[in-house]
Order: structure tokens, then C-alpha cells, then sequence
């Protein structure tokens, strides 16, 4: 099929993640501070949309504590550069097993499952413009680690963003995790015309491949709007893959620790060659401003 290159890209930010990536490079920011003044930075170098975690700010590990989210909130809220704020949602869904001869009980003390309303207690605090959703189980990575995000688990959270009124990214790591997107579309769920990231080359879900890519891209709706990223060394190519099949980026540390090779990156360094690559291939990069009035977004303070 013929591409349909997009010509008004919106850049979003992962500023620090999940994953135990905090001691594997400095630029990694920890405390709601560091994180805040990351993406503030990704901001000015670009990004419409900056998409953040929390950590412990002593140990660097994730986080799902209110407080840090609230402070984080609050610190980008308050800055002079203008950034869509989009918290994660994915947090409270790790569920380890014993080895493989004991599956049973799991391991409750590296496991992390919680209910839907404390997963999103946070986003009901700080009211960000947009907030991720998980759109499905998976194979994460680790031997005995499962992703775990059930049919009702997504229906529950899900109809709790809508409440809100805060937008649900939908994150796709495979295409079964698209065909349920359209099925919470169809219930009502979701508003039709919904958001999606294409989570590309996350172990075990969809291979970073240009076939599986495509195919994933094919399976969006027409009427949604999605963006796209992989991960590491394959990050700044699927800046280009995005922009040329039609949709907008993702780049940040989350995903991609490094620059160039032997060289670690800052999160607004990644953003600048990210903006590079979409003006070579003539496109505009938009504006904060204009991703709220896109996808209909409102702005506004946490509350209390």
C-alpha cells in the first residue's frame, strides 16, 4: 500500500519509565524534581507531550506513591513552558509466578496487582490532560513475569479515564491488544475517535519488524489518532517509519538510554534529533497548544 506520510507530528516524551533502568545511566531522573526538570527540557526542546512514571527518589525504583505523582504534577503545572501532561496507568499490574514446576502461589513480594481504583488514584488526583492504558496481557521480558491487565480490569479503568475526563492512551504491544481497543470503543468504553501508541519490539509482544509494524499501523482505525516508537538502537529509526506510515513519535529514555553508540542520552537530546528527523522529511512539529485542541483535551489544575 501506498504511504500517507504525516505532515503535523506531535513528539511525546517518555521521560523515565517503569523498568530498572535507574542505574544503568546518570541522566535517568528519579525524584519528582529531576523528573519534572527532564521534561520541561524535553518541552522546550520539542515535545508536545511529555509521558511520566515516578520512582523512589532515595532507591530509583518505580513507584506508584500519590504523593510523588502530585508533586511531579504540580512542579510541571507551575513551569513557564506550556506541555501536555500524560501520567501512566500501567503501574499495579505485575504479577510474578514461582518457577515453573511451582507456579503456585505467586510471588507476592515481587509481585505488584492491585485493584482498578488504586491503580488510578493518582490520575483522579492530579487530573493530567491524558493517561495510558494497557490494552492487554503479555509475556514481559522476564521468565515468570506476566503483564497482567484482564478484559474487566481495562473496562473498569478505562471507563474511570472517561469519567475523569481524562484521555486513555491505549497502549498496543500487539495486535489481539488493538482488537480489544475497538471492543472497549464499541461498548462505550472509550470515545470513538480514540488515542493509541504502537508499542513496537517490547519483548514478548510485537516484533519491530516493518511487516508487523504495518500491520499493526494497518489495524487503526481510521478515525484514531496514533503515534509509535521502538526501543534502543531502533528508537530514532522508527522516528521516520512513524512520520512515513502516517503517524506521530515517541522517544525518551524509557525506551532508549543511548545517543549515539558508547554516548548515554538526556532526554531533551533525544527529543532534538527526534525534531531533526521529521522537519528533514518535511513535517511540522506541533505545538502543545494544538495537541490539546486535536484531541480535545482540557487542562487543568489537580485537585485539593
Amino acid at each position: 500500500m501506498p504511504l500517507t506520510m504525516n505532515k503535523d507530528v506531535f513528539i511525546t516524551c517518555a521521560v523515565t519509565g517503569g523498568g530498572g533502568t535507574q542505574d544503568r545511566s546518570p541522566h535517568v531522573p528519579r525524584s519528582p524534581e529531576q523528573i519534572a526538570e527532564s521534561a520541561i527540557a524535553a518541552a522546550k526542546a520539542g515535545a508536545a507531550v511529555v509521558h511520566c512514571h515516578v520512582r523512589d527518589p532515595k532507591t530509583g525504583a518505580p513507584s506508584r506513591d500519590p504523593k510523588l505523582y502530585r508533586e511531579l504534577t504540580d512542579r510541571i503545572r507551575a513551569a513557564d513552558t506550556d506541555v501536555v501532561l500524560n501520567l501512566t496507568a500501567g503501574m499495579g499490574g505485575d504479577m510474578i509466578f514461582g518457577d515453573p514446576e511451582n507456579p503456585l502461589p505467586i510471588n507476592e513480594g515481587a509481585s505488584d496487582m492491585v485493584g482498578a481504583t488504586e491503580r488510578m488514584v493518582h490520575v483522579a488526583e492530579c487530573l493530567p490532560e491524558m493517561c495510558t492504558l494497557d490494552c492487554g496481557t503479555m509475556n514481559f521480558a522476564e521468565a515468570d513475569y506476566v503483564m497482567t491487565n484482564t478484559p474487566g480490569m481495562l473496562t473498569a479503568m478505562g471507563g474511570m479515564m472517561t469519567d475523569l475526563g481524562v484521555r486513555a492512551e491505549i497502549e498496543a504491544f500487539d495486535t489481539g491488544h488493538l482488537w480489544y481497543a475497538k471492543q472497549l470503543v464499541k461498548d462505550g468504553v472509550l470515545e470513538k475517535d480514540a488515542l493509541v501508541q504502537l508499542c513496537m519490539g517490547v519483548p514478548w509482544g510485537a516484533p519491530n519488524d516493518l511487516n508487523t509494524f504495518m500491520a499493526m499501523v494497518n489495524n487503526v482505525p481510521d478515525d484514531w489518532t496514533w503515534s509509535a516508537f521502538s526501543l534502543g538502537r531502533d528508537q530514532m529509526p522508527y522516528v521516520a517509519a512513524a512520520v512515513l506510515a502516517g503517524g506521530n513519535v515517541r522517544v525518551g529514555l524509557e525506551d532508549n538510554l543511548m545517543l549515539d553508540r558508547g554516548v548515554l542520552a538526556e532526554n531533551h537530546q533525544l527529543v532534538t534529533r527526534s525534531v531533526e528527523i521529521i522537519e528533514r522529511l518535511g513535517a511540522r512539529i506541533m505545538t502543545p497548544g494544538e495537541v490539546r485542541e486535536q484531541l480535545r483535551l482540557t487542562k487543568r489544575a489537580p485537585r485539593g
